[in-house]
């Protein structure tokens, strides 16, 4: 799995004018008329909010990197403009502005992100259940659209995926060696790392994958909860639909997601096989920065290894 390079780190990163940021936004909305807000929590980009409908987002010159591409999000969020059932931002225009603003403008995601709202039980079930339903729409698109445009980085067979999964795998055992978490199973983290990839089936089942459909980028209606929809494709690939489920640190949020996965259609055997190995890595992710969430944690990967031992 390539490793994150910052391509140009030194590059000058200045925040655009508000007339700046209009000139930009009136190319593809002329009665645009004020920026209300900037927020640079994304790392990569800076968004700029117009109005109450508009964002303008730019890729933050030192925070280039291979696999994160504004070019790639825009093929992504036309792909997934006409489909039922899905719902993302609308693209309004896409282009440079000289040598070093490259940016998207686009409609704004109604809501607030969920890891800024307060969205809980049955609340909170049902939106992992329609992000669940949502990403199986995306995932069950043409890959063609994606592969032809060049710009998304692709797990072509069995052994690519399984060097990704071995990367992450290796990423997490090393945190928790870091922060020394409370440690109950009888087998040592590295232990469950190699159990789990050795029930990784090969398979060569992909799709477009959005990366990261957690908290930050999964959007709810602050009022009741509901699912509003998903935002930031920057990092889409093509590799395992698995590797979309697996970035809820709580395997309560995990299994609600996969529910709503599931709930139209249900998945091989195959497919079930290498979710529970993304479930293990989730879990010895979670163990690794939530410590609030280890013995759950604990518990989730118990269950795997005992599937394991009586498979």
């Amino acid at each position: 799995m390539p490793k994150d390079v910052y391509l140009q780190p030194g590059a000058p990163d200045p925040v655009l004018s508000d007339e700046a940021v209009l000139r930009l936004v009136r190319r593809h909305a002329p009665h645009a008329r004020s920026v209300t807000a900037i927020d640079e929590s994304g790392g990569e980009a800076r968004t700029y909010a117009v109005d109450t409908t508009i964002i303008l987002k730019t890729q933050r010159p030192h925070r280039l990197r291979p696999r994160t591409s504004l070019a790639k999000e825009v093929v992504c969020l036309n792909q997934l403009a006409s489909e039922p059932g899905i719902s993302v931002p609308r693209v309004l225009g896409y282009g440079r502005q000289g040598s070093s603003i490259e940016y998207t403008c686009m409609t704004r995601m109604p809501g607030v992100a969920m890891s800024n709202a307060l969205v809980d039980g049955h609340a909170r079930a049902l939106a992992l259940a329609d992000l669940g339903r949502t990403l199986r729409r995306i995932h069950a698109l043409q890959r063609e659209p994606f592969e032809t445009s060049g710009l998304f980085l692709c797990d072509h067979g069995p052994a690519e995926l399984r060097a990704r999964l071995a990367d992450l795998f290796d990423e997490a055992v090393a945190q928790i060696r870091v922060e020394a978490p409370v440690w109950m199973l009888p087998l040592t983290p590295d232990a469950v790392a190699e159990r789990a990839l050795a029930a990784l089936p090969d398979t060569t089942l992909r799709a477009a994958l959005h990366s990261n459909p957690g908290p930050p980028h999964t959007f709810v209606d602050p009022d009741t909860g509901a699912f509003a929809g998903l935002i930031d494709f920057g990092d889409a690939y093509i590799s395992h639909p698995a590797l979309d489920l697996w970035c809820w640190p709580d395997p309560t949020d995990r299994h609600a997601l996969f529910q709503g996965y599931t709930v139209e259609q249900p998945v091989d055997d195959v497919f079930l096989q290498t979710w529970r190995v993304a479930q293990a890595l989730a879990a010895l992710r979670a163990i690794a920065t939530t410590p609030a969430l280890g013995p759950p944690a604990l518990a989730d990967l118990e269950q795997q290894l005992a599937a394991w031992s009586a498979g």
